[in-house]
């Protein structure tokens, strides 16, 4: 891996890091949060692909839990967030094949992407507060698919805007 990739990847996660926890609203049945890192978790996916969404959702998110005090949360975050970066990276580089992003099949398979990888967020951590952690799971459901929402929201016009202004941004091994 180039120093070049290495350093797109550290900043990638650490953007995700920073937005996840810019806005953080406490869910005290399960004392968890809602934030807006998806977002950047999408963004990753959507510019460099499966790999970029895996390092950026899964490292990114798990720190931001660290630094914040959700230390508890910080082990699942790694692997459920890191599963919705893969997975959203998976579908909509699959759904593209070198379509550009801008078409209506492009945004669409964007959007198939980010909807089917937060449908794994959402799913994720019902799965690990209902069965592992004993929480009320249920309770955090409807913010999380806020959460995704508002993730699509955002990453969709950012992602391109970020695609026009720099048509080759990819990560090398993408090329």
């Amino acid at each position: 891996m180039s120093v070049r990739t290495l350093t797109l990847l550290a900043l990638l996660i650490a953007l995700t890091t920073v937005a996840t926890m810019i806005i953080q609203i406490p869910i005290p049945a399960t004392q968890g949060y809602i934030n807006v890192g998806d977002a950047m978790v999408f963004t990753s996916a959507l510019l460099f692909g499966p790999l970029a969404g895996l390092l950026a959702g899964g490292v990114g998110s798990a720190l931001a839990d660290w630094f914040s005090g959700y230390l508890q949360f910080a082990p699942y975050t790694l692997v459920i967030k890191g599963l919705e970066g893969l997975v959203t990276g998976l579908i909509a580089w699959g759904l593209l094949k070198g379509r550009p992003m801008r078409t209506v099949g492009g945004i669409a398979s964007m959007i198939a992407g980010m909807v089917i990888g937060g449908a794994v967020m959402v799913g994720g951590y019902y799965i690990v507060e209902q069965f592992i952690m004993g929480k009320a799971a249920a309770a955090e459901v409807p913010g999380n698919l806020l959460q995704v929402l508002a993730g699509v929201v955002i990453a969709t016009p950012v992602t391109l805007i970020l695609r026009s202004v720099a048509p080759t941004l990819r990560l090398p091994s993408n090329r």
